[in-house]
């Protein structure tokens, strides 16, 4: 009479691969695209800022290719 066999799952035997980012792992890039953001949306604060954001003359743009 044989005897059943107890096999361990297949998470627990460590051949699965265990991804872990640390916090600053996903911190620092949002802080870099949050802060290039807001260059963007005020360019005032930015020292080659020009008369006109280019925001503001892209989106003159696009409201004068819909309105045609």
């Amino acid at each position: 009479m044989s005897a059943p066999t107890h096999t361990r799952p297949p998470q627990a035997t460590g051949g699965g691969v265990d991804m872990r980012l640390p916090w600053w792992a996903l911190a620092l890039p949002v802080l870099a695209f949050v802060a290039l953001l807001l260059l963007i949306l005020n360019p005032a604060d930015a020292h080659a800022a020009t008369d006109q954001p280019a925001v503001a003359h892209l989106l003159e743009r696009l409201e004068r290719l819909t309105a045609r």
